[in-house]
């Protein structure tokens, strides 16, 4: 048995339709903050840190969610960057809509609903993808679907980071506990830990960094990895 057959049949599924997944966080959009912003914002920010980001790039974000992570890129690419994003759910893109236009970065910044296993761009578009607990959420098949997808849109040498819970290492009791939640429940608890790094490399990205995190007691892997195109480098790990 190969090393990713073995780590697919040791994933979770996730069963629960594309409009069930809409309906949910359409649901969610204007309680989002307040039930996991706190939780997830200390890896949400070490991968956009991770990211390096530079002025005048184009940028896109993949689960925009309520849009924290596209305003900190929009600060970053400055007037002659852009940063795009891209959502399931309608509800989520109004909040993130409405807090581009607080911010007063609306003419750096293009949202839109759309499904990440079909992206909307041309190829080799941007330079840089961000991707923070949303890769999770795919059932196991689409996983390497969508990756493909960011690997066509990404320019040669182009960088993903992902952050997304992550199976990787010794059975804990933690992620036994949420994915029997994730079986229990799929439609409340609708996404599960993956291998992230794994899943990454076999769609063909050099990983360049990795973050071992945590949340909720949970492994978090922050993950940057880059489109082959330049010279390749050798992988960081960090513990936090």
């Amino acid at each position: 048995m190969n090393k990713a057959y073995r780590h697919n049949s040791k994933v979770e599924r996730v069963t629960r339709t594309r409009q069930e997944a809409k309906n949910h966080y359409d649901r969610l959009s204007g309680w989002y903050d307040l039930l996991t912003d706190r939780s997830e914002r200390k890896s949400r920010d070490l991968g956009l840190k991770l990211l390096r980001l530079r002025e005048g790039q184009k940028a896109l974000v993949i689960g925009f969610g309520t849009g924290h992570g596209v305003l900190a890129l929009a600060a970053v690419v400055g007037e002659t960057g852009k940063v795009f994003g891209l959502d399931l759910s309608e509800g989520m893109l109004e909040v993130a809509r409405e807090r581009v236009l607080v911010a007063g970065l609306a003419d750096r910044v293009e949202l839109q609903c759309g499904d990440a296993t079909a992206l909307p761009f041309a190829a080799e578009f941007f330079d840089a993808i961000f991707m923070s607990f949303t890769l999770e959420l795919f059932d196991t098949p689409e996983i390497p679907v969508v990756l493909r997808e960011c690997r066509r849109v990404l320019k040669a040498g182009g960088r993903i980071c992902i952050v997304a819970m992550s199976r990787q290492g010794k059975e804990r009791l933690m992620v036994k506990l949420y994915e029997w939640a994730h079986r229990r429940m799929p439609s409340y608890v609708d996404c599960r830990p993956i291998y992230v790094r794994e899943a990454i490399e076999q769609a063909g990205f050099q990983v360049v960094d990795v973050i071992n995190n945590s949340i909720w007691g949970l492994p978090v892997e922050i993950v940057k990895a880059e489109k082959l195109g330049g010279k390749e480098r050798e992988t960081k790990v960090h513990l936090q």
